[in-house]
């Protein structure tokens, strides 16, 4: 065993999304902090669709941006397809989605974290988390090395344990042809944190040489497009088209012929995969009524023919994937580069984290992306900002940041996870958030800017233009005319700041009662459930509702009325002895 003779602040487990931005944002706060991932050529790698966004996933990628993060920066450098989803409804629901180049994405997220202070990048495997007296103390990797620190963020996407299924082929993998990590999550169970597994997967991608587009749909970009950054001004571009297709009847006979060789039905794969992303086998048996299936062709990068199938994932046996194709009016001749596979693997039960995505049992332990049971770049993402800044401030003895629900969507997304836990991948949708009126792409930066600015994550330079632009958009609510001087607002843009105010009128009414019900909601997050009080010994609650309290621990008595199958009286009891056990500790 060799002890590396320097000790970090903070140690990131994983170089995917979430690790990415747990790994710069922690380096940002000015915590030492070293990232080890399996390998250095697959950082950010881009391991399922070549796309950031979508329906609220969009949302949150501003509000990474919002709060200092660099998705939304490297989506526009990789960008090749820009489009607004849900245009034909309100603006509270747009949603931007962005076809990028996966190897563009990858390298310039790479040379991002290469160029950042504080952080050191490693190529290793972490095999194992040591604690001492219940903190986190020093991670051990396959290597044989010890590095000493005071704070670990594992985000260890699809690799734990990860199999990969082909068929009946079965695999060891986190992705196809990348080792899957199969010693860390014994290290977990050992820490009693309990362990599940879940899958996901993704489809065959094909050569668009061999593809016929006649038959397709063209979707060209928007243009002029909205950047994904608010720190970046639209330049011109050459866009790449995606195209609009669809499965035929001959797809289900192909479906129903061979679908008990598809691993998901044969009995190889037990877990259970996201709901809203089912594989093309999945549909088939669970919508028979649905015999045709929509299908998105989107290119992988300006250097490549590869194109990916959006709707079309798939663990059928490779000639199955043939003939797939085969029944597909265009695809009638495409090439398989790439089979499409699923891919099993552990997660954590998220309930044993607090909302700063500390495990409650582990002091200086954070989870973030998909070991919490979601899926999704832009999920991870968000969980891996906080983790990562909740991780140095742990160090730096500063209370963490925790987003309420009515300002954020990661705030939606963490506080579903640690208070309802998962049955299935966990994805964000604009239905999650009771206050999405209110949480826009258009003022992300509004909602959640000023966090960045108290936590060192953007330029101090920065911070009167900031304050220009708040104030310009405010003006603009009253006077749309309003004179505005546009040098004084920096990177953000007077064209952006109109269209909040425009929304922000548009919404008058709605917003004002959102926000007298977010009140009411944020005081009874200001109810601190005291230390050294366990709600779920309050006489005269359900048993369901002790049995719940005792295995959430809620912090708040907000988040104790977000518990599923709590009633008012429980809550009103909660509360009751919270005031007796305040005044008894006051004497």
């Amino acid at each position: 065993m060799f002890d590396f003779d320097k000790t970090f602040d903070v140690i990131v487990i994983g170089g995917g999304h979430a690790g990415c931005e747990a790994a710069l944002i922690s380096a940002k706060r000015g915590a030492k902090t070293l990232l080890i991932t399996q390998s250095l050529d697959t950082i950010a790698q881009m391991s399922c669709n070549p796309s950031i966004g979508g329906i609220a996933k969009g949302q949150i990628v501003r509000e990474i941006d919002a709060l200092g993060g660099a998705m939304g920066k490297i989506t526009d450098i990789a960008a090749v397809h820009y489009h607004m989803l849900n245009t034909g409804k309100g603006e509270a629901v747009w949603s931007p989605r962005v076809q990028c180049d996966k190897k563009i994405y990858q390298f310039a997220y790479k040379n991002f974290l290469e160029k950042q202070e504080n952080l050191h990048i490693l190529q290793d495997e972490a095999t194992q988390i040591l604690t001492k007296n219940g903190a986190v103390d020093a991670v051990i990797t396959l290597r044989q090395t010890k590095y000493k620190t005071k704070a670990v963020v594992l985000c260890s996407g699809t690799f734990l344990k990860g199999t990969i299924h082909v068929g009946k082929l079965m695999l060891g993998g986190g992705r196809y042809n990348d080792n899957a990590a199969n010693f860390l999550s014994n290290s977990l169970k050992d820490l009693g944190l309990k362990i599940g597994r879940l899958k996901t997967g993704t489809p065959m991608r094909i050569n668009g040489k061999t593809v016929d587009f006649s038959k397709f749909t063209p979707q060209p970009s928007d243009n002029p497009y909205t950047p994904m950054s608010v720190f970046n001004r639209p330049v011109k571009k050459d866009f790449l088209q995606c195209f609009i297709g669809r499965t035929t009847d001959k797809t289900a006979e192909v479906l129903a012929e061979h679908a008990k060789e598809s691993a998901l039905y044969s009995g190889n794969i037990n877990s259970i995969g996201p709901r809203y992303c089912p594989s093309i086998e999945d549909k088939a048996v669970k919508f028979p009524q649905n015999r045709h299936h929509p299908l998105f062709l989107e290119p992988e990068g300006l250097h490549t023919e590869e194109y990916y199938i959006q709707g079309f994932s798939t663990s059928m046996p490779e000639y199955v994937q043939y003939l797939l194709l085969r029944s597909v009016e265009g695809l009638e001749n495409a090439q398989i580069v790439r089979p499409g596979y699923a891919v099993e693997y552990d997660y954590v039960d998220p309930t044993c984290l607090y909302p700063s995505l500390e495990v409650k049992t582990v002091l200086g332990l954070f989870f973030a992306g998909q070991i919490n049971g979601t899926t999704g770049y832009e999920e991870a993402g968000g969980q891996g900002l906080i983790a990562g800044l909740n991780a140095a401030l742990k160090v730096q003895g500063i209370e963490p940041l925790i987003l309420r629900r009515d300002e954020s969507y990661i705030g939606v997304l963490i506080d579903d996870l640690v208070t309802k836990g998962v049955n299935e991948p966990y994805r964000m949708f604009t239905s999650r958030a009771e206050y999405r009126i209110m949480l826009r792409t258009d003022n992300a930066d509004l909602r959640l800017t000023d966090y960045a600015f108290k936590y060192g994550l953007l330029p101090k330079e920065y911070a009167k233009n900031f304050e220009a632009y708040k104030e310009a958009v405010t003006l603009l609510e009253t006077d749309e005319n309003a004179k505005i001087d546009e040098e004084s607002l920096g990177p953000w843009s007077l064209a952006a700041a109109k269209n909040s105010a425009k929304i922000q009128n548009k919404y008058k009414g709605y917003l004002e009662r959102n926000i007298k019900e977010a009140k009411a909601l944020e005081n009874a997050d200001k109810i601190i459930i005291p230390e050294g009080f366990d709600p779920s010994a309050v006489k005269g609650i359900l048993i369901e509702s002790k049995q719940k309290l005792a295995k959430i621990k809620p912090k708040t008595l907000g988040q104790a009325s977000r518990i599923p199958g709590l009633t008012p009286s429980d809550l009103q009891l909660i509360l009751i002895h919270i005031e007796k056990f305040r005044r008894e500790h006051a004497k």
